[in-house]
């Protein structure tokens, strides 16, 4: 626990630290979580086919398979893409910043799943079509969803909204957990995660969305004159509902393929996927419901 308490401690000083001035320095760093994540669901995704031996996962760091090496060189030429669309529109031109990155985007998904195909196709039979779903399901699942996180940073008020991210994901958390210890009896998803209950989701939900409020709050007291609170109401909810299920989906992984964690690189915590897993499925939930909502209100 002291481990895992500290872990946590520097990764928070880490988030804080690259939130503030965002930019390239962000962008890198999640070019970096992508690949270690990347590399840590290939690993477990892209396995080769059971053998007479018994076939052991390969470490994080280990050389991928060949079905996983386009989504890995793709992963570090999409995010420099994105920086390079930064560059070309920063905030002169956010709408301009938007579309390009989008356009990137749904570029690099295709170019991987065709790239990642074509390894499939011509390693016949050597490799199954399982493996090759896995490398374009991985690109999808961590780079491209990491990277909306440095996309939320760079929107209006993006600075409130990235920390906003993480305040969903852990406060949801935390608060689940407590909710669920105290009062929960029913449980959310017997199978695949037998400690979790509905009266903690809904104490994780009603966590995030107070806070998330209180955040509100604080914005309207630095902006005179912005009101987000019903905006920032409904990040809150949305952001813990899809929060919870991105932690579960990521667990579910784990348990078809008999594993405990993704890797073992922080401490007390697991891998990369082990730390980010909601808040992968949470940041392009905060991006496109603060970009499509503040238009309406």
């Amino acid at each position: 626990m002291k481990t895992r308490i500290i872990s946590g401690v520097i990764l928070a000083v880490l988030i804080i630290a690259l939130g503030f001035p965002g930019s390239y320095p962000l962008w890198l760093m999640c070019m970096l979580c992508s690949v270690i994540g990347y590399m840590e669901l290939t690993t477990v995704l892209c396995k080769p086919a059971p053998a007479k031996k018994k076939v052991t996962v390969r470490k994080w760091n280990s050389m991928p398979d060949a079905v996983a090496l386009p989504g890995l060189l793709l992963t570090v030429l999409y995010y420099a893409g994105m920086m390079y669309i930064q560059w070309r529109y920063g905030v002169v031109n956010q709408t301009g910043m938007i579309a390009a990155a989008d356009f990137w985007t749904m570029m690099m998904l295709a170019v991987d799943f065709l790239l990642t195909m074509a390894v499939y196709v011509y390693t016949f039979p050597r490799r199954r079509s399982a493996q090759a779903t896995g490398a374009v399901m991985s690109f999808l699942y961590m780079p491209v969803m990491m990277a909306f996180v440095c996309r939320t940073r760079n929107l209006p008020q993006g600075i409130f909204l990235y920390f906003l991210i993480f305040i969903c994901a852990s406060v949801s958390d935390v608060c689940a957990l407590a909710v669920g210890m105290a009062i929960g009896r029913h449980k959310l998803a017997p199978v695949l995660s037998p400690k979790k209950t509905i009266e903690g989701a809904i104490g994780g939900i009603a966590g995030s969305a107070i806070v998330s409020c209180l955040l509100a709050l604080v914005v309207g007291s630095i902006e005179k004159g912005t009101n987000v609170l019903t905006l920032f109401l409904i990040i809150g909810i949305c952001g813990s509902i899809i929060g919870q299920t991105g932690d579960l989906a990521a667990s579910a992984i784990k348990r078809n393929h008999g594993i405990k964690d993704y890797g073992t690189l922080i401490p007390g915590h697991g891998g990369m996927m082990d730390r980010f897993d909601s808040i992968l499925f949470t940041a392009p939930v905060i991006y496109y419901l603060s970009f499509l909502l503040s238009e309406m209100m």
